[in-house]
């Protein structure tokens, strides 16, 4: 039976079934490890973490009668190690974990400080991410943290970047997100870039769940399901989101 260990996805709000379905429903189902944890390093300033927790935060306390237990945790310049050490522990042992939105270069560049200024270790937050899915849980990324989780940071994907790669629990795959018609021209270009990648542009409320291992030969497989999440009905957002009745992606090989 297919058991996302990766979802990455664009929303613009809290859609129902991505939201419930794929995440917190992923928390619950554990008997003794009913534990979302959301980083929202990405963003840039305190006060705009603490909005992106915002936005998920009111979310999450509708499930908290049921043992949902929701966290958070924010960068900070002044972090000690001890500090380092309990978000790394989140990360290892935390149910789902959600990379959150913002700026996927300053999130990536951000993960990648603690693990070296702390651990000696410039790719221990990737590396723990793999092994979350080696174990089966569910790493999530939203906006910002759906490019991390692919192979390529898609600003990057054209190697403009030193580091272009992302931590590729979707493998060989890049996403634009937020995708809209009229933007068919970027999703070519990104896979003249990288030819051997599946090139997606997620509109809101949609996603891609994925899980990946090794065959006994060596060899990688990857399974993925497409999700279209038509949910979300609040009157006051009109057919600016809801005008959508399939996905909206370009595949581009």
């Amino acid at each position: 039976m297919f058991k996302a260990t990766a979802l990455v996805y664009s929303s613009h709000n809290r859609c129902e079934h991505i939201h419930r379905d794929w995440i917190v429903e992923r928390a619950l189902k554990s008997h003794h490890n009913k534990t979302i944890f959301y980083i929202p390093m990405s963003m840039g300033r305190w006060d705009q973490q603490e909005y992106s927790w915002g936005t998920f935060e009111w979310y999450f306390r509708r499930f908290r009668q049921w043992g949902l237990q929701d966290s958070t945790f924010f960068w900070s310049e002044n972090l000690r190690h001890e500090d380092v050490e309990i978000f790394f522990e989140k990360v290892v042992n935390s149910e789902v974990v959600i990379l959150g939105g913002g700026n996927s270069i300053l999130g990536m560049q951000r993960y990648k400080y603690l693990g070296e200024h702390f651990f000696g270790d410039r790719y221990l937050f990737a590396r723990l991410l793999h092994e979350r899915q080696n174990k089966k849980l569910l790493t999530v990324g939203f906006s910002a943290g759906a490019d991390q989780l692919c192979e390529y940071i898609s600003a990057g994907a054209g190697f403009d970047l030193e580091e272009p790669h992302g931590v590729g629990l979707v493998r060989n795959t890049v996403c634009t997100l937020h995708h809209e018609w009229g933007r068919e021209g970027e999703l070519r270009h990104l896979a003249s870039q990288v030819p051997h990648c599946l090139v997606f542009g997620l509109p809101n409320d949609s996603g891609i769940a994925a899980d990946q291992g090794y065959l006994p030969s060596g060899n990688i497989w990857q399974v993925s399901e497409f999700i279209i999440d038509n949910s979300w009905d609040l009157p006051k957002d009109g057919l600016s989101y809801k005008n959508k009745t399939r996905l909206k992606n370009r595949t581009l090989l």
